[in-house]
């Protein structure tokens, strides 16, 4: 039997294993084939078929990684393999089996401690002692030393609760603070009688008949966060003109909507809890000397619409001095270790003492962030954004081709250090962390795998940790709200947002006419690259005469001279529009519209699109999470966007939306004509997408759903981290030991950057 009968009886187990597993993989070994079967999202396993016995055996996934090694390097001493593997540390924590579960974390954890303080009375302890000690700024807060033992405290509760009910709902907590500081309550408990009243009934309810619900509502109304760290180092961080450089400008839209969110709620927070004290947000970043213009060499700036919110810059520091010019995401690595030092005497300084919460972004954030919770010994959120292992299938068996260009080797394990350390890690979706039925999710990714003689990865991390949220994100009210909200309009920004769409001039900002003004419009804004696909949406416009006569299509992406452009791939996709637009002539039916940087006539564009009955299409390959849906909805235009992503999440298909798959795009184009069509029999159809749409942001898609939530996370992780040591120093001793023997080595090979001669 020949090597290609070999590819052939592999090709024939994956057209089998097609149909009752996603995800799956093989390998072809002569005389095996060995392959990983993923039943369901979170769970692999693994075989090896010896095809001329047609005997199977079940491998382990160090195994199974050695295949892979093998098919690599052509042999695999594996005496002398690194082996990872952090299952040992969790092995006795308590962790969901559902794959349904699996996002649901802090749920799971209230149940779990919940089901324990109501078998064992013993187990409420903790909680008290955890009361007894919290302080903030060396002021005891909850409780004093009055309250020594769980029938103390009960005693205490009952009188507080009958003492408070004599007052009015909006007594001012001054007027009885001394006496309930007589009973053993400090401050922390709520600014009026019915808020102390409220907690202190919550904590009844917990000591006698403890619930999840109950118990997430009081940990998450504990004052635990007054001060935030939010680490994204890669630089080019600033609020004009300035939104990041390639692939990053969404993850600082995220951040500035996300700390204005955080900082008001964390002010309601204060003053509902009875307390003076004023919170304090810091963006660290880096300081970029050549900012070309920005504001990216300042040290400290101040977020607009915030009142203490900072972004503080520290700049990259060498043997050599400051690191003057911009870097890639994928050329920090050696410099963010001096840059946590630095920033870490900087925090310091600005907070005078230490923060509570410290929230990494990307790789490069995270591992910052964890080198500072370790340090500060504080909570750690980690939020990826995206995480480039999936976005580069098989980087990591073929590292070493690509280690010159990308350093996945040390993003990788950047990766594997900040994952474990976390305590608490949030996405925007499902699919982040366990994909779909036939797509792995981000997270699940980095379960197993091997960078082929470097070290192999058994088990990296557990999509069924307790450690996994979903907290979605939402879009800035402010600026994305709906075209129906007359009286909000901008509408002295429509002569300009005219003269974009419709302007008979073709110049560097737009091409491309639109003679029928009154045809709805088909509208897309992304990136012009590949995976978002604009291309893909304007061919598949271009080909359907049906669609061309309904409707016009604008898309607003990229720069329209592939003179102005550095980035191979857009320059491909520039080039590969102006040949779209010639070969099917649209002229008078398509608009291209430079990449826009002005957010409020964005917001407006996306209303005044609305206005013309239109709808949005995010055409992408894949989207992580999809900004610009939640973007669009909430200006309540209609919106069709990719099945594959956190876009299938956000829509309801047929409901508050659609769902498109743009590997099919002729389907998409039918599925296009058939709406438009459906508005032209029924005139309240689009308004009834449109209104669903809206009502799907509001109930799950918002900064304040997002902030709330977000701060009742800290509180419990933070509650979670006391009582039930989450921070295992097993754990953390191991992942210093990886650091140092593995990570730091690894940075050193990295070429340091070297600044232009001035």
């Amino acid at each position: 039997m020949g090597f290609s009968t070999y590819i052939l009886v592999s090709l024939i187990f994956r057209c089998f294993m097609q149909e009752v597993c996603a995800g799956e993989e093989a390998i072809v070994l002569p005389p095996f084939v060995a392959l990983a079967f993923r039943p369901r999202p979170g769970v692999w396993e693994y075989v090896r078929v010896n095809v001329y016995e047609l005997s199977v055996d079940h491998l382990t996934v160090a195994e199974y990684l050695q295949f892979k090694e093998e098919l690599i390097d052509g042999e695999c001493n594996d005496n002398y393999v690194l082996e990872l593997d952090f299952e040992p540390f969790n092995a006795a924590f308590p962790r969901p089996t559902r794959s349904s579960s699996i996002g649901n974390g802090v749920q799971y954890l209230n149940r779990h401690l919940s089901s324990i303080m109501f078998s064992k009375k013993e187990s409420l302890e903790p909680l008290l002692d955890f009361l007894r000690t919290h302080k903030h700024d060396g002021h005891a807060m909850m409780l004093n030393d009055r309250i020594h033992s769980i029938l103390r405290l009960q005693s205490a509760l009952a009188k507080a609760e009958e003492y408070l009910s004599k007052f009015p709902p909006t007594t001012p907590y001054s007027e009885f603070q001394f006496d309930l500081q007589g009973m053993g309550f400090e401050r922390g408990w709520g600014d009026t009688a019915q808020r102390v009243s409220e907690m202190v009934h919550l904590l009844l309810e917990i000591l006698q008949a403890p619930d999840p619900s109950t118990l997430e509502s009081f940990l998450g109304r504990i004052p635990m966060v007054f001060n935030v760290v939010i680490v994204s180092p890669h630089g080019y961080f600033g609020q004009a003109n300035v939104l990041g450089l390639p692939d990053t400008g969404g993850q600082v839209v995220y951040i500035l909507d996300q700390v204005r969110a955080l900082e008001n709620e964390m002010l309601l927070r204060i003053q509902n809890q009875g307390l003076g004290v004023i919170p304090k947000i810091l963006i660290v970043t880096r300081l970029i000397p050549d900012a070309k213009g920005t504001t990216c060499n300042q040290r400290l700036e101040r977020v607009s619409s915030t009142e203490h919110t900072h972004i503080l810059r520290v700049p990259f520091r060498t043997k050599n001095g400051i690191l003057r010019k911009w870097l890639s995401r994928f050329d920090v690595w050696p410099y963010l270790e001096t840059f946590a030092e630095d920033a870490s005497n900087e925090i310091a300084a600005v907070f005078q003492g230490v923060p509570d919460l410290i929230i990494g972004n990307y790789s490069d954030g995270n591992l910052v962030a964890t080198l500072l919770s370790y340090k500060l010994g504080i909570t750690q959120c980690n939020i990826a954004h995206a995480l480039e292992k999936t976005k580069h299938p098989d980087f990591d068996i073929y590292w070493k081709k690509h280690e010159d260009k990308y350093h996945f080797s040390s993003q990788f394990t950047a990766d594997l250090i900040a994952m474990n350390n976390a305590d608490f890690i949030i996405t925007s979706t499902y699919q982040e962390i366990a994909g779909s039925k036939n797509n792995v999710g981000q997270y699940e990714s980095h379960t197993a795998f091997t960078l082929p003689g470097l070290y192999r990865v058994v088990h990296g991390i557990d999509v069924f940790d307790p450690k996994f949220n979903i907290v979605s994100p939402g879009a800035d009210m402010c600026i994305y709200f709906p075209y129906s909200e007359k009286e909000r309009r901008l509408t002295a920004l429509h002569g300009s947002i005219e003269e974009l769409l419709y302007g008979a001039e073709q110049n560097e900002e737009h091409i491309g006419i639109l003679s029928d003004r009154s045809k709805r419009i088909v509208f897309s804004m992304a990136r012009l690259d590949r995976v978002k696909n604009l291309t893909g949406l304007v061919e598949f416009y271009a080909k359907s005469t049906k669609l061309r006569e309904l409707v016009n299509l604008v898309v607003v992406g990229g720069y329209i001279d592939v003179k102005n452009c550095r980035d191979r791939e857009e320059m491909a996709e520039i080039e590969k529009m102006h040949g779209l637009i010639k070969k099917y002539n649209l002229s008078g039916q398509f608009r291209w519209i430079v990449t826009q940087m002005n957010h409020a006539r964005n917001g407006e564009l996306y209303r005044y699109v609305a206005d013309t009955k239109g709808v949005f299409v995010q055409p992408a390959f894949y989207e992580a999470f999809g900004l610009t849906v939640v973007e669009a909805m909430s200006c309540g235009l209609p919106t069709f966007a990719t099945c594959h992503g956190g876009p299938a999440e956000i829509i309801e298909h047929g409901i508050s939306g659609f769902h498109i798959d743009p590997y099919h795009p002729d389907q998409v184009a039918a599925l296009l004509v058939d709406f438009f069509d459906q508005c032209q029999k029924d005139p309240g159809y689009w308004e009834r997408i449109s209104e669903t749409g809206l009502k799907r942001i509001f109930e799950r898609y918002t900064w304040k759903i997002y902030s709330e939530r977000l701060l009742n996370l800290a509180g419990v992780y933070g509650f979670w981290k006391h009582v039930s040591k989450l921070e295992r120093r097993e754990t953390r001793r191991y992942l210093e030991m990886f650091y140092i023997l593995t990570y730091r080595n690894l940075v050193k090979s990295i070429s340091l950057a070297v600044d232009e001669q001035h």
